[in-house]
């Protein structure tokens, strides 16, 4: 008490204007005595009829929250999460309740029809910033957004009239101040085209905003959104829809720069770009609060799309997570959230002095010995030194977050202007550097600036680009062959699709410049990818990329939580495409950088292949249960042979495959609205599983497929019954057959069914054989293929004699 008498003119006035609700509170359990205050004033806003009461009862209800949480936090009663969790629970009390009371009168005055609900029904507020995230401040703006569904009203009422009328009743009973008080002030600044839209604004308005309009700042701010009033379960669906715009699917360095020139434009808006003690802003200022947010934030607009763990509200939550996933050191994500708690605390103690929403230290040392007191230090020399500790862990992190590291050493200068002088200036700089065609290698940066390839126009591109080039004429420089290292570089950069966030990427991580050589010196496959797909470099940036392959496991996981944000089927077929060709990118990526064998690589292919085929097989089941059902006791399972049978695959193999089914005869029907028999059943939902791994979409095909190794090759059915299976292996295979056999494997289908294929393969491959009849037929096999393919280029390692 002795401190919040000296610090703290407002709390001290709570408790001198009500000494017996002070008692009340320094008796009560500090969470059941909120978890009470909550229940009444929910129970009496339910019960009121005018306006002036439900402003009484929320502003009260205000003045004894703050009153008990600041205590709590005073006391250290509370730890800072359960402080900030506790201002946010009494701020979403206070919005649900307006917004239904609000809802209420307009139904009790005749504005609008009774719906049964005790909110309007497609009417919705999000909750913002530190509210979004439970971590509101102790004197802190709600930032809120509002939305309405149009067709929520009766047909003769105009929606966007009648929702702001109810939104501007809404903010009025917040924060209007009366002789009690107020409750929350509100901001709406945050919604979509502030300046230019109403303060509740349509779903399909705001969906068609963000997706044509919408920043990285928008998307950051988005993280943290919530419904915390009206239609929440309207509000979840908003946000889900929304998902796709705040969650890219790639690793996003573009969003990187955007927020720290956010950042520095804050700096110079309002002056906060030195450490201090007296005057300091301790959200604003280097080291403050906002830079550990940024730095979060960041993070996750970077990996949050691949990463769902990464999609948290929290700050403290959200750092422990980068730094368990290794995207942060340990020792960052300690101070970080060190800072934070006291910053945060530091924070409170500000706004509980007069109740004002204010980040910035007393100007003058008499004030600050007063603070510095109400704050729990001995004075003004120890704050300031705790202070400081902090603010410059924090700068550092921030730092190093977001500096570019230094390129290589580089002499002289690469114009990149159009002018006739520049172009003869950089004949001479490519000469200088061992370039055998130096005129080319100048023609060269002159395309690449002039806009002529398509992934390089746009200022941000090239600005990247210049940025890089003296790093790729080194690289170039160093190898054996530099023009053609440059030249190699000209064509991919001539089909590279999305060269802005490639080039913001590698610019970012120095060290993706020199792999990047590599590949194009040595695996033009991987080139030509990279090149279609940028985004497949994003493995390579995982904090894990250099540890063990992933297991199928792994794989399964990461695929399952990939293919749940997919809405449509045409989506999951993208979304396994792009996942394909991103680890199919990285093994190769492992190959070439030593750190996988050849073997290692093709167990690794394979196990790829199997978890992309089981997926494939088991949406393609789904959808083709929903047009024609299911057949009683069916089974269905994909073998492997060939390479990928032996888990001996090469980036370039395509899938050998055999279908098997089975079902129980009496009943060959499926029941789906569209019924199908037996083998027909069968024959199209394998036909369908094909199209789905070889169709070409936007991201390409996933694999091609051979089916020829099915019984009777191209004239029998694409897929076999067991029975059928058997019978032929049994008494009609060939000895090649038999041959391929010996890879066979189940990578997919029913446990049972999977054992009794395998039961059935150890049986035939185990059947008595004359060993001269299997050589001569092997002989005449390998004269055959000798035949069609040929076998004397010495290149040809696969087919080749020997």
């Amino acid at each position: 008490m002795a401190r919040i008498a000296e610090g703290s003119p407002y709390l001290w006035g709570l408790i001198d204007a009500a000494p017996a609700r002070w008692l009340g509170i320094l008796d009560a359990d500090p969470d059941d005595h909120l978890a009470l205050l909550l229940r009444n004033a929910t129970r009496d806003i339910d019960a009121c009829q005018k306006d002036d009461q439900a402003k009484r009862i929320l502003r009260l209800l205000k003045a004894e929250a703050s009153l008990l949480i600041a205590a709590a936090d005073i006391g250290g009663v509370w730890d800072l999460p359960h402080v900030t969790r506790a201002l946010t629970e009494l701020a979403d009390t206070a919005v649900a309740n307006t917004v239904r009371f609000v809802h209420r009168t307009a139904v009790s005055n005749g504005l609008a029809a009774p719906s049964g609900a005790s909110a309007p029904a497609g009417y919705f507020v999000l909750a913002l910033g530190k509210m979004g995230a439970y971590e509101l401040n102790y004197s802190s703006d709600i930032d809120l957004m509002v939305f309405f569904e149009p067709d929520a009203v009766a047909p003769d009422v105009e929606p966007v009239e009648y929702f702001v009328r109810r939104t501007r009743g809404l903010i009025k009973l917040l924060q209007e101040r009366t002789a009690d008080g107020y409750v929350f002030r509100v901001d709406l600044r945050l919604r979509p085209d502030p300046a230019s839209t109403q303060i509740a604004i349509s779903v399909p308005a705001a969906l068609d905003y963000y997706e044509r309009r919408g920043q990285n700042w928008e998307r950051a701010a988005m993280i943290k959104a919530r419904p915390c009033g009206g239609d929440v379960a309207a509000g979840e669906a908003f946000l889900a829809e929304l998902s796709p715009f705040i969650w890219r699917k790639y690793l996003d360095y573009g969003a990187l720069a955007d927020i720290h020139a956010m950042k520095q434009q804050i700096h110079v808006y309002r002056g906060h770009d030195e450490i201090a003690i007296e005057g300091h802003n301790v959200k604003l200022g280097r080291g403050g609060i906002r830079e550990i947010e940024f730095f979060v934030q960041t993070q996750q607009l970077i990996a949050g799309g691949r990463h769902l763990e990464l999609r948290g509200r929290e700050t403290l939550a959200t750092l422990a997570e980068l730094a368990r996933g290794n995207w942060i050191k340990e020792t960052a994500a300690e101070e970080l959230d060190a800072a934070y708690r006291f910053l945060r605390t530091v924070e409170h103690r500000l706004q509980m002095v007069a109740d004002e929403q204010t980040h910035t230290l007393p100007e003058d040392r008499d004030a600050m010995e007063r603070f510095s007191r109400f704050s729990g230090f001995a004075g003004r020399d120890q704050f300031a030194e705790a202070l400081l500790v902090h603010l410059r862990n924090v700068q550092r992190h921030y730092f190093a977050l977001f500096e570019v590291s230094t390129p290589p050493p580089e002499t002289g200068q690469i114009a990149i202007d159009a002018g006739a002088k520049s172009i003869a200036s950089n004949v001479a700089y490519f000469g200088e550097r061992g370039f055998a065609r130096p005129a080319e290698a100048a023609g060269a940066v002159q395309r690449w600036f002039s806009g002529e390839y398509r992934a390089l126009q746009g200022e941000r591109v090239r600005e990247h680009l210049a940025e890089l080039l003296p790093q790729f004429v080194a690289d170039a420089a160093r190898s054996d062959n530099p023009d053609g290292s440059l030249q190699t570089l000209d064509a991919f950069l001539a089909s590279l699709h999305g060269g802005a966030r490639l080039l913001s990427l590698l610019r970012q991580n120095r060290d993706i410049v020199a792999l990047l050589a590599t590949i194009l010196a040595t695996a033009p496959r991987l080139a030509d990818v990279l090149a279609q797909q940028p985004e497949v470099i994003d493995a390579v940036l995982e904090p894990v990329f250099f540890g063990a392959l992933p297991d199928k496991e792994q794989l399964e996981r990461l695929l399952s939580i990939s293919l749940g944000q997919a809405t449509i089927f045409e989506d999951v077929l993208d979304r396994t495409r792009m996942f394909g060709r991103e680890h199919q990118f990285l093994i190769g990526v492992r190959v070439i950088s030593g750190t996988v064998s050849a073997a290692q690589a093709g167990e690794a292919f394979a196990c790829l292949a199997d978890v992309l085929i089981a997926a494939t097989k088991t949406a393609v089941e789904t959808r083709f249960a929903a047009d024609h059902g299911t057949i009683r006791r069916q089974e269905c399972a994909v073998l492997a042979l060939g390479k990928l049978g032996g888990r001996e695959m090469t980036a370039g193999s395509d899938l050998d495959l055999i279908v098997a089914y089975d079902f129980d005869a009496e009943h060959p029907e499926s029941d789906g609205a569209r019924p199908l028999t037996g083998s027909h059943y069968f024959a199209r939902m394998t036909q369908r599983l094909i199209n789905a791994l070889t169709a070409p979409t936007n991201y390409g095909r996933l694999y091609d497929v051979d089916m020829r190794l099915r019984p009777s090759g191209r004239s029998g059915p694409l897929a076999t019954s067991f029975e059928a299976f058997e019978h032929y292996q049994r008494h009609d295979a060939w000895t090649w057959e038999h041959m391929a056999l010996t890879r066979a494997r189940v990578i997919c289908g029913s446990a049972k069914f999977a054992t009794k294929i395998d039961t059935l393969i150890r049986d035939v491959l185990g059947m008595a054989r004359e060993a001269a009849d299997v050589a001569a037929a092997v002989a005449d096999m390998r004269h055959a293929v000798a035949t069609e393919r040929g076998e004397g280029e010495r290149w040809d390692i696969k087919d080749a004699a020997g």
